[in-house]
């Protein structure tokens, strides 16, 4: 027997009171623990973001700031989130990255095609039920069809991309580190 199903405004009321909860139990926390939990984000973030420049650049990819900013993007406090935002950002910039591809390629760039490609990558996303993916296609999309490039349209996105999932792994990478630091350390249970 099916549950009846909960009006959307329904969700949208309980996940604000849930973001709510959050936010005073962040501000309830005393201003030394606050800033040793900021100190060990602020930390992956950069690990990660440099991980990725310099892969980038040793790969031979001369944007590797595309790396670092993916890495610092989807670098959260557990494995966990890193694990689902950096596969949200891969599905996003692979959407985006093909669409706004495919987008380009019917003619000479005109602002409505960019409008037209990134509706279609954020209503695809939404539609697959991919979460935060659909702005990260949107942003892909706009990187892609309006940031000037050289060479090749198809180099130019597919380097992207790699730049993008090379920035994923990196925080990947950081943060199983840290986890497994801490629970070395500290004995905390894994958050995977």
């Amino acid at each position: 027997m099916n549950a009846p199903r909960r009006p959307l405004a329904e969700h949208h009321r309980q996940l604000g009171a849930l973001g709510d909860q959050v936010q005073w139990l962040w501000k309830a926390l005393p201003p030394h623990d606050r800033l040793l939990i900021g100190l060990a984000h602020a930390s992956r973030a950069v690990l990660a973001a440099s991980l990725g420049y310099f892969g980038a650049l040793a790969l031979g990819l001369d944007q590797g700031y595309w790396a670092a900013i993916t890495a610092i993007s989807v670098s959260q406090s557990s494995y966990a989130d890193v694990r689902n935002s950096s596969r949200d950002q891969f599905l996003g910039a692979l959407i985006g990255g093909l669409i706004g591809m495919a987008v380009a390629t019917l003619g000479p760039g005109h602002y409505l095609d960019y409008v037209l490609a990134v509706m279609i990558g954020m209503l695809l996303c939404s539609v697959l039920n991919l979460g935060a993916a659909g702005r990260l296609s949107g942003t892909t999309t706009t990187i892609i069809m309006l940031v000037p490039h050289h060479g090749s349209f198809m180099q130019f996105a597919l380097f992207r991309l790699g730049e993008v999932a090379l920035g994923a792994a990196a925080a990947l990478l950081v943060s199983v580190s840290f986890d497994a630091l801490a629970r070395r350390l500290f004995g905390t249970p894994s958050a995977t």
